[in-house]
């Protein structure tokens, strides 16, 4: 599958959640602070998909350190995330539109735009 065929967005949990957002999965390990289950409106809160604990203290939103955390958490995701998970998302993101919900600040260094980049590279099984 090429990476056309995925609908795959990310979105700060502070951000309203709209109809258009398809399947909502939260994929950090913390709640957002201050966000009611009701305010943020996901199908699924999935922390396996989260970086580890040790790997998400390390990087703690550093942009210098952008490189180094995308490949220690794909590494992570190809170590530990179940094939059956991954080809899961990858349907419902071809299938109609998955979000990944985050509650980073940096809209364009964190988990979710890291998983979105793992999912739609077609050498990750």
């Amino acid at each position: 599958m090429s990476s056309q065929e995925f609908n795959i967005h990310c979105k700060r949990a502070y951000q309203k959640a709209a109809p258009d957002d398809g399947y909502r999965i939260l994929i950090d390990r913390l709640w957002p602070r201050g966000v009611s289950k009701d305010e943020l409106k996901i199908d699924e809160w999935n922390k396996a998909l989260a970086p580890s604990d040790d790997l998400r203290k390390w990087f703690d939103h550093d942009p210098k350190k952008w490189a180094a955390f995308y490949q220690k958490y794909h590494r992570e995701l190809r170590e530990n995330l179940p094939h059956e998970t991954r080809q899961a998302l990858r349907q419902t993101a071809k299938d109609g539109r998955l979000t990944l919900v985050y509650g980073a600040r940096d809209e364009a260094h964190n988990n979710a735009v890291a998983l979105k980049m793992y999912l739609q590279d077609s050498s990750n099984p």
